[in-house]
């Protein structure tokens, strides 16, 4: 958690302000109709009963402060206090009749952490106490529709839970093994796993298809730079995770890697024509909508193409004309986070007026969370927001989460078990790619020595166990050096003795290696890292092949 200074100034803006008289009382209706199973929901009945405020709660997923959603600690309260004007996650659901919420963790190292100051996250048996509590705050609401419940579990650089669970490699990994079949059981693993802490979507896969500039804020979090690929891939993550009763959302639509820009602190352009951006970055998303994916989530670009200089959350073209009528998806548009410096661009109440007439069904994360409600309230009020837009945008929230409840929930002993284990290691052992060395039998042979740069402990240590269990010897100094470098790295991190180096995210920074072995496992999971030993050790070949280009070195020297 971070200090109170630093969490009163990324929480929302105007928090000193007194919140505005809303244009419309915002207290529930008189007396909440009887709770039904959410199987027997009837979504345009309910949105049929609901007031403007309930209409309006219902396109909010914020975040909040707190492990628990009815106790928090001092330093919670001061910022739920900061975005909602209350002191627990629960009495955000109560004041603002939500639709959603998304569970939040922040970390340095994470290119997504700035626009998550809070951590709500520890371990499963912590998270599933957390939703069971806001579930039972959403079923007090009237109407008593369940929560959407959210997090971005991509695996790799952006992972919200990160103990007590299977963790998956990052996606260029699955791009890597370009196997669709392990990708899907793989995601399908993660998704009961997310099922059983009580997470009903995550903000994943990352279907953006990279450019052979690359993009550092979207790197291994993508499959690769072939849209062919890619729509495999993405395909495969979709099945897997709603299969097990996940729903995934694409993102960042219309494509987020074709753009050096950082939608955290600008506003990208995307310099695409109209025909390259169809042969490019459609294909993935066009074959998520097709698996059945239920979300798709808005990015902060401005796709030139498409509607030059309107970043895409607030276009109708984009939103409404290509996604809708040209994609063909029913689903839910939910925007990318709206406190997020280019949605920043307007008050919070405009903002949120503004994507929702985009086309946007759901704002994620407002800066302000009573300006978001009162905007929207406002809009019905003086006509810049159609009434029957917010009813439109209810039903699909409603009607998505009606089908989420025709799959039982699992228990959470499904969790890091055997099973998933091994879905995850069979994709793992098809993504460790050998760019220069041997092909077969052990790539270093004598005592090991495994070096890493700075703040990559916990990989050297899993490593070296690993190579342990595989046969090495191994140690502390002297032996032939086996270096790690990872997200972030760059030259000056690179060892000019080691006689393996192996990259654990994008494999870019290889082409500047000299060691006569070069290896990439795009993750530094545990399961990567048992995957990687056993090449090293020669019981395993390394069959992947990078989904980037990496200078001149070719995509496999297999």
């Amino acid at each position: 958690m971070l200090p109170l200074a630093m969490v009163l100034l990324l929480a929302a803006c105007g928090s000193d302000k007194p919140a505005p008289t809303p244009p419309q009382a915002v207290a529930p209706s008189s007396a909440p109709p009887a709770l039904a199973p959410t199987a027997a929901l009837d979504p345009t009945a309910a949105v049929a009963a609901m007031s403007d405020a309930d209409l309006a709660g219902q396109v909010l997923m914020p975040y909040a402060y707190g492990d628990s959603a009815t106790t928090v600690d001092k330093l919670a309260a001061a910022g739920n206090q900061s975005i909602a004007g209350v002191d627990t996650p629960a009495e955000m659901v109560a004041k603002f009749h939500l639709g959603g919420l998304i569970l939040v963790a922040f970390a340095p190292d994470d290119p997504t952490g700035a626009t998550n100051p809070a951590t709500n996250v520890d371990n499963p048996q912590q998270v599933r106490a957390l939703t069971d509590g806001l579930q039972t705050a959403a079923r007090q609401l009237p109407g008593g529709a369940p929560l959407l419940i959210g997090t971005d579990q991509e695996y790799g650089v952006v992972t919200r839970v990160r103990t007590g669970v299977t963790l998956l490699p990052a996606a260029m990994a699955f791009g890597a093994a370009g196997k669709p079949a392990l990708t899907k059981a793989a995601w399908g693993a993660a998704g009961e796993e997310l099922a059983a802490m009580g997470i009903n979507l995550n903000f994943a896969p990352v279907a953006d298809t990279l450019g052979p500039q690359g993009n550092a804020v979207i790197g291994s979090r993508a499959f690769g730079g072939d849209p062919a690929t890619n729509s495999a891939q993405t395909r495969a993550a979709v099945q897997g995770l709603e299969g097990a009763g996940v729903t995934a959302a694409l993102k960042h639509f219309p494509g987020h890697g074709h753009t050096t820009g950082d939608s955290h602190e600008d506003l990208p352009i995307v310099k695409q024509t109209a025909d390259q951006w169809k042969k490019q970055d459609r294909p993935p998303f066009e074959s998520g909508i097709d698996a059945g994916a239920g979300v798709v989530m808005s990015g902060h670009l401005d796709v030139e193409s498409l509607d030059k200089g309107v970043a895409a959350t607030f276009s109708h073209k984009i939103m409404t004309d290509v996604l809708r009528k040209d994609l063909g998806f029913k689903g839910v548009a939910i925007t990318d986070a709206m406190n997020m410096a280019p949605a920043m661009k307007w008050p919070a109440g405009e903002a949120a007026v503004r994507a929702l007439n985009a086309g946007n069904d759901m704002l994620l994360m407002p800066p302000d969370l009573t300006a978001a409600r009162d905007g929207i309230l406002a809009g019905i009020q003086d006509g810049s927001l159609k009434r029957e837009r917010l009813t439109e945008a209810v039903t699909r929230i409603l009607t998505l989460k009606k089908r989420q409840a025709a799959k039982p929930q699992p228990a959470l002993t499904t969790l890091d078990s055997p099973a998933h284990h091994q879905a995850v290691s069979a994709a793992d052992a098809a993504s460790i790619t050998v760019l220069r060395g041997a092909c077969s039998g052990p790539l270093i042979t004598g005592p090991v020595t495994v070096t890493a740069s700075d703040g990559r402990e916990t990989a050297r240590a899993t490593l070296v166990k690993a190579l342990q269990e595989a046969g090495m010897t191994v140690q502390a100094a002297g032996g032939k050096v086996v270096h790690l470098v990872g997200y972030g790295d760059k030259a000056i991190d690179l060892s000019p003795d080691a006689a393996v180096t192996v990259i654990m995210d994008t494999p870019y920074l290889l082409a500047q290696a000299k060691s006569p072995a070069l290896l990439a496992t795009y993750s530094s999971s545990p399961l990567s890292l048992q995957a990687l030993a056993a090449v090293i050790a020669g019981k395993a070949k390394a069959p992947g092949k990078s989904p980037v280009p990496v200078g001149k070195l070719p995509t496999t020297a297999c």
